[in-house]
């Protein structure tokens, strides 16, 4: 059985290198929230062999990876609390073993691959380094109808991943050597992956960074969409993480695009910002797809339904939307 100490490990690693997913992980409840750090800290754990490259050849590498695989399938012995935790945690949850593996696979690629032709191979990798993970989180949650979930689940973790990958540009190039933007929508716009790679902004790498947006909010539409779907107690947490991380569009393009010169950064004040204006809107309408088209950087592509009351702009309770004014800058 899976211990509190365990439990408080993956936690404080989430707490660590995760700070805008453990914001929303918080409003999960505990039967979600336990696990889902007990995974976050398995896929840091992935992670961190991958990143370990300047002290570790490929071929180490690679078999860290496929040791840490036959210990989270249960076909060997954990060698850490970590691993055993996530062993237990994938059987009592029943997690599909093939997404365990294409999750191993992908970090694997990343030990040799540092760029992609098209967005149909990024989406490719992605289907193992984020919509797998989506499909873990959805088989914790356990939703009545998993078949409808799990399509939307892939969908908002792709989205999740795409906007790290933009947020993201100066760090994977610095640090890694890597440049996830597709070199097919690089090249359509004007620019190149060795251009990326210099770190030097232009109106062509402006133009494939807002393509790319446009592509991922397309994703996000379609992964909060599915929220419905997921138990009622699980809702407004997802709901919440899908607007945290959105909300680094806003930063982007209010940069003009300029993730070369810096990384978007979500500081807390605006975390609590976003939650509180979510968490009022729930209440009055607890309706995953229109909070999101009105709290979210992600423009609908209708327009959101009006709310209770007429409305939650025209809704204004003179005292409580003074202070929540004066609080979080919410306008």
């Amino acid at each position: 059985m899976v211990d509190s100490e365990q439990i408080s490990r993956s936690k404080a690693i989430q707490q660590q290198t995760g700070r805008t997913f453990h914001f929303a992980t918080r409003l999960l409840p505990r039967r979600v929230r336990y696990p889902t750090y007990i995974l976050y800290a398995f896929f840091r754990v992935a992670d961190e062999v991958v990143d370990a490259a300047e002290t570790a050849p490929p071929p180490q590498q690679r078999a860290e990876l496929q040791r840490l695989a036959a210990e989270a399938l249960g076909e060997r012995e954990p060698t850490s609390p970590v691993l055993a935790a996530f062993a237990e945690t994938a059987d009592t949850y029943a997690i599909d073993p093939a997404d365990i593996r294409v999750f191993i696979d992908a970090m694997a690629a990343d030990i040799t691959t540092d760029e992609y032709a098209t967005l149909e191979q990024l989406r490719a990798y992605m289907d193992g380094s984020a919509a797998a993970v989506g499909r873990m989180m959805t088989a914790i949650m356990g939703p009545e109808l998993p078949a409808a979930a799990l399509p939307h689940a892939t969908a908002l973790g792709e989205a999740f991943q795409l906007t790290n990958f933009l947020r993201d540009v100066r760090e994977d190039v610095l640090e890694r050597d890597r440049v996830y933007l597709p070199a097919e929508t690089l090249v359509h716009a004007g620019t190149t992956p060795d251009a990326v790679r210099s770190l030097e902004w232009s109106p062509a790498f402006a133009a494939a960074i807002e393509q790319l947006l446009a592509t991922t909010e397309e994703l996000y539409r379609e992964g909060v969409a599915g929220i419905r779907y997921l138990p009622s107690d699980c809702q407004f947490g997802v709901l919440l993480a899908a607007i945290l991380y959105a909300e680094h569009h806003r930063l982007i393009r209010a940069a003009d695009h300029d993730v070369l010169a810096q990384t978007p950064q979500l500081g807390t004040l605006r975390k609590l910002r976003l939650y509180l204006a979510a968490r009022i809107r729930w209440a009055l309408r607890p309706d995953p797809e229109t909070v999101f088209a009105q709290v979210s950087a992600v423009q609908a592509t209708e327009p959101a339904p009006d709310e209770p009351m007429g409305g939650f702009a025209r809704w204004r309770p003179r005292r409580v939307w003074r202070w929540v004014e004066t609080k979080t800058g919410w306008e």
